[in-house]
């Protein structure tokens, strides 16, 4: 079992900055990619915010947060950040960290996901 734990949000005015940290842990063999969604009130679609697939060595953004959002990560402790800069209420949503992660063998693995973490920007 994988379990990710995030951590970080919080409210700030527009133009401003937070990061988000996400902390994966269990059994894992391999995280295969890494990255942030995000889910706002009434939507049941959780939307990709930006996802890094360590395999690849690439890197998915939502068009929304090109130039604004980075992910970083330190792969020897299981965690990656979200740096998130210049903030618009827009931004505004519950972030949910995911993983695909190998637990068993490289040659398979699945999506876990955290519990989310509210993010609120004020205009």
């Amino acid at each position: 079992q994988v379990h990710l734990v995030e951590s970080g949000g919080g409210l700030v005015q527009a133009g401003g900055s937070l990061t988000l940290s996400c902390a994966a842990s269990g059994t894992i063999v391999r995280i295969n990619a890494m990255g942030w969604y995000r889910q706002t009130p009434g939507e049941q679609q959780r939307e990709l915010v930006a996802r890094f697939y360590i395999t690849h060595n690439r890197t998915i953004n939502h068009e929304s947060v090109k130039g604004r959002f980075t992910i970083s990560r330190d792969n020897a402790k299981n965690t990656w950040n979200l740096e998130m800069n210049n903030l618009k209420p827009e931004d505004t949503a519950i972030y949910i960290c995911c993983a695909d992660v190998s637990t068993e063998t490289i040659y398979r693995s699945m999506d876990y996901w955290g519990q989310g973490t509210q993010v609120t920007v004020t205009p």
